[in-house]
C-alpha cells in the first residue's frame, strides 16, 4: 500500500505541476510513477554528495518527463523544493520544460531531442567499464539506468548506440522502456511494427518483459536485469496518463494539461482532495528519502574504502595539468596536413594524461585519432564508433559527463551534420568534449560535392558556447590545442586534408583572442583576413600586392568565437577598417561580412577533382585576392 501512495501522489504531484503552468506533458509521468517507486529503492545515490563518483546514473531520455524527475529529486531530497516545482517551466525557475545538466541540483545529462539520452547512457556505461578496468571493480560497481520510450527507439540515434553497447556487452547498462504504445498522432501501430524484444535481443540484449503498473513484476524485471551478463532492456507494459480519470491511455495526456476537471477527478479517485495542489504527505516524503537512504550508507562506506593510490588517481582524472604536454616541434617551411598535425599533438596530450579517450566513425587512419601503444576499450583507451556518428557525438557527451575522462571523437567535416544534435546539447551543457573534423573543404579533392563540407562552418559558428578551431597550419593547431584544453566548453578542430606549410610558431596568448595579425603593416591598404589553408594563400597574396606598392595586414582569425569576445579596442586594433577587408575563406561564409567588404569563398557546392584546380576554379586564389584588393 505505501508503494501505491508513493506512486500516486508523483502522478498527482506532475499533473499539478502541468496544470499550474498550462503547459508540459503529464500523460507520461503519471504511467511510469509505478516504475519510479520500485526503481527508487534500487539506485544508489546521495543527494548530500550528488557527484559521488560511484552512484548509480539515471537518465531520463524522454525528456518530456521532466515533471517526474523533477518530483523525484524534491522527494528523494536534492535541491529541488516544493517551491520550484511550483514554478515548473517558468522563466529563470530550477524546473525548466526538458532536464538540464548543471541547471537542477541531480540532474546528470541534458535531454530533450529524442534518443540522445539512449546514447548518453551509453557513453556513461561506457565510461563506467573503463574506469572499472583501471580504478578496480571495487571501486566502480554501479549501473546505468535510462528510461527511454517508443519515441526514443524510433530515432536512429538510439539504434546506433544500443549497437554499440551489445558489441562491447556493457552488462552495467539498463534500458527500461516506456512501453505504453502511444505517440502524439495516436497509436504506435500508425508508424511502428517491429518486434522490439528481438531487435534487442540481435543487438545482444537480454530483454526482460514486465508489468509496469505492478510493483513485484517491475521489482522482479530490474533484479534480473541487474544479473544479466549482458546490457538489459526492461519492456514495461504501461498506460500513459495512468488514472487520469477519462483520458487514461490517451494520446491527449501526452503534451497538454489534463485539464482542472480531469485533475480534480483523478485526484478523488486516487483518494486526494480535489481541491488541493501539491500535497505531499509526511510519511510519502520519509518514505522516498528512506528509499535512497542505502546510496547514503554506500557513499561514506565508499569513500573510507579508498586506498591513496586510487584516490590520487582519480584526483589525477579529475584534475589533470595539461602544463605538462610536451608538444611535437614542427619545422618551418615543411608542408604537413592539421589533420596529422593533429593526430601528433594528441597523442602528445595521451602521453601526459590518462584521462583522454576517443576515436573516430571508422575514419581513424584518415583523421589521424588513433593513441599509439593504448590499446582498443575496453581495456585501452582508443574507442571504434564504426560508422555511427549520430551515437558517437551523443556517447561522448555521456563520458564527458561521467566526470573522469575528456573524450573526442573524429569524423570527416562534411559528415558532422550526423552530430550536429549532440554537439548542440553539449554546447548548452558547456561540457568539454572535443571534435575533431577532417577533410575540411574543396581540398577533400576528387570524392566531389558530397564529400567537400560548404555550410558547415557557418553552422558550427552560429552555436553559443561552442569554439570552432581551423588552424592555419601545424604551430597554429598547437596553440588552439593548449587554449582549447583550459577552455570548461566542447571545441572542434576543423582541419585540412592537404598538406599546408608550416610558419613561424605562434602563441597561445595570440590564439586565446582568436585573431591576431601575421603579417603587419601599420597603416594597411588592404587586409586579407583568413583561416586554415587559406592563410597561406592570404600570405603569397600579400607578398604580390607588396610588389604592386600596396601595403598588406594579414590576420589569422583560428576560433571566430574567440575574438568575437574580445573589447573592441583590440578588435579594431587587429581589423581596423572592414571598407578595406578581404577575408578569405573556402567556405560560403556569409558570417564574414561581420568583418569584412568583401568574402572570397564558396557561392555553390564543390565539385570533383584535384584539390588545387579546385582552388582556382572555383577562384579562391591569389590572382583572385590580388584582383579583389585592386578594385577596394
Amino acid at each position: 500500500m505505501q508503494k501505491e501512495i508513493m506512486s500516486n501522489t508523483l502522478k498527482i504531484l506532475c499533473a499539478d505541476m502541468v496544470q499550474k503552468a498550462n503547459s508540459g506533458h503529464p500523460g507520461a509521468p503519471m504511467g511510469l510513477s509505478d516504475i519510479a517507486v520500485v526503481l527508487s529503492h534500487h539506485l544508489h545515490l546521495n543527494p548530500q554528495d550528488s557527484s559521488w563518483l560511484n552512484r548509480d546514473r539515471l537518465v531520463f531520455s524522454g525528456g518530456h518527463c521532466s515533471a517526474l524527475v523533477y518530483s523525484l529529486l524534491h522527494l528523494w531530497g536534492f535541491d529541488v523544493s516544493l517551491e520550484d516545482l511550483k514554478q515548473f517551466r517558468q522563466l529563470g525557475s530550477k524546473t525548466p520544460g526538458h532536464p538540464e545538466f548543471g541547471h537542477t541540483h541531480g540532474v546528470e545529462i541534458t535531454t530533450g531531442p529524442l534518443g540522445q539520452g539512449v546514447a548518453n547512457a551509453v557513453g556513461f556505461a561506457m565510461a563506467s567499464k573503463y574506469a572499472q578496468r583501471i580504478l578496480g571493480e571495487n571501486v566502480i560497481s554501479h549501473f546505468v539506468y535510462c528510461l527511454c520510450g517508443d519515441g526514443d527507439l524510433e530515432e536512429g540515434i538510439s539504434y546506433e548506440a544500443c549497437s554499440l553497447a551489445g558489441h562491447h556487452q556493457l552488462s552495467n547498462l539498463i534500458l527500461i522502456y516506456d512501453s505504453n504504445k502511444i505517440t502524439i498522432e495516436g497509436g504506435t501501430e500508425i508508424a511502428l511494427s517491429e518486434n522490439i524484444a528481438r531487435r534487442f535481443e540481435a543487438q545482444g540484449f537480454d530483454v526482460f518483459e514486465c508489468d509496469g503498473h505492478n510493483f513485484d513484476s517491475i521489482d522482479l524485471a530490474i533484479k534480473s536485469a541487474k544479473e544479466s551478463c549482458k546490457p538489459a532492456l526492461i519492456i514495461a507494459h504501461t498506460v500513459i496518463g495512468k488514472n487520469a480519470v477519462g483520458v487514461e491511455g490517451s494520446h491527449k495526456t501526452h503534451g497538454a494539461p489534463l485539464g482542472a476537471e480531469v485533475v480534480a477527478a483523478s485526484k478523488e479517485f486516487m483518494g486526494f482532495e480535489k481541491d488541493q495542489a501539491f500535497v505531499i504527505a509526511q510519511e510519502v516524503k520519509s518514505a522516498f528519502e528512506a528509499s535512497i537512504a542505502k546510496g547514503m550508507s554506500e557513499c561514506e562506506k565508499w569513500k573510507k574504502s579508498l586506498s591513496q593510490e586510487v584516490q590520487s588517481k582519480i584526483a589525477e582524472l579529475q584534475n589533470p595539468d595539461f602544463s605538462q604536454v610536451q608538444y611535437p616541434a614542427f619545422k618551418q617551411g615543411d608542408k604537413v596536413a592539421t589533420r596529422v598535425s593533429n593526430g601528433e599533438i594528441l597523442n602528445a596530450i595521451a602521453r601526459s594524461y590518462s584521462g583522454l579517450v576517443g576515436g573516430s566513425a571508422d575514419l581513424g587512419p584518415s583523421n589521424n585519432t588513433l593513441l599509439k601503444n593504448e590499446g582498443d576499450f575496453p581495456k585501452g583507451r582508443n574507442l571504434h564508433f564504426g560508422v555511427r556518428e549520430h551515437a558517437m557525438g551523443a556517447i561522448c557527451n555521456g563520458i564527458a559527463n561521467y566526470g573522469l575522462f575528456l573524450p573526442y571523437c573524429a569524423t570527416f567535416f562534411v559528415f558532422s551534420d550526423y552530430m550536429a544534435p549532440s554537439v548542440r546539447v553539449a554546447s548548452i551543457m558547456k561540457t568539454q568534449v572535443m571534435y575533431v573534423w577532417t577533410h575540411d573543404s574543396i581540398g577533400v579533392g576528387e570524392d566531389g560535392a558530397t564529400h567537400q563540407p560548404i555550410e558547415q562552418l557557418s553552422h558550427f559558428r552560429a552555436m553559443p558556447n561552442l569554439l570552432v578551431f581551423r588552424p592555419a597550419d601545424a604551430n597554429e593547431n598547437i596553440a588552439c590545442m593548449q587554449v582549447a584544453l583550459e577552455m570548461k566548453a566542447p571545441s572542434a578542430f576543423v582541419l585540412s586534408r592537404q598538406n599546408l606549410e608550416v610558419l613561424s610558431p605562434v602563441s597561445k596568448d595570440q590564439v586565446q583572442k582568436g585573431a591576431y595579425v601575421i603579417l603587419e603593416s601599420e597603416n594597411p591598404d588592404v587586409i586579407l583576413l583568413a583561416t586554415g589553408s587559406e592563410v597561406n594563400l592570404a600570405l603569397k597574396g600579400a607578398e604580390m600586392l607588396k610588389n604592386q606598392g600596396k601595403s598588406v595586414r594579414v590576420v589569422s582569425m583560428p576560433c571566430m568565437e574567440l575574438f568575437s569576445q574580445q573589447d573592441q579596442a583590440y578588435q579594431d586594433s587587429i581589423l581596423s577598417n572592414r571598407n578595406k577587408t578581404i577575408a578569405i575563406e573556402a567556405s560560403r561564409g556569409m558570417e564574414w561580412y561581420r568583418y569584412a567588404k568583401v568574402v572570397i569563398g564558396m557561392d555553390s557546392f564543390g565539385a570533383s577533382g584535384k584539390g588545387d584546380d579546385l582552388f582556382v576554379f572555383f577562384k579562391i586564389s591569389v590572382e583572385e585576392i590580388v584582383k579583389k584588393a585592386q578594385e577596394i
